[in-house]
């Protein structure tokens, strides 16, 4: 399977972002979804995760609230609403798959991963 991140850019404080994640080659609906960021000198963080159904979605702390994270099984494609942005969401955001029905904070159980999309917050 393959995922393509898309939507990111440079925004002001407090404004909105939408990222996309396009998947292709295998049936969409079979993977647990999810988006991870990463800053310069830091760790990749988990960001949100949501099941094959949609039903069921978690946030990090960091975030909820503000982010939302959804999916499109007819497109093939997962999103991230993100609002009311701060300075600490820059870093480059990536989605990635998990081809088991349980939704998970873990990195490495994840099979999947997308190139990424830089997400810039400034002044």
């Amino acid at each position: 399977v393959q995922l393509q991140a898309s939507g990111g850019g440079l925004v002001q404080a407090g404004g909105s972002l939408r990222l996309s994640c396009a998947v292709s080659g295998r049936r969409f609906r079979d993977y647990v979804m999810a988006w991870f960021r990463q800053a310069p000198g830091k760790e990749r963080e988990f960001v949100a995760t949501i099941s094959r159904s949609g039903q069921r979605t978690e946030h990090a702390d960091s975030v909820k609230g503000r982010f939302t994270i959804s999916r499109d099984n007819a497109k093939n494609t997962g999103y991230l609403q993100m609002n009311s942005l701060k300075l600490e969401d820059t870093a480059v955001y990536f989605c990635a798959a998990r081809y088991t029905p349980l939704v998970t904070a873990t990195a490495g159980e994840y099979q999947y991963w997308g190139q990424g999309t830089q997400v810039t917050v400034s002044s």
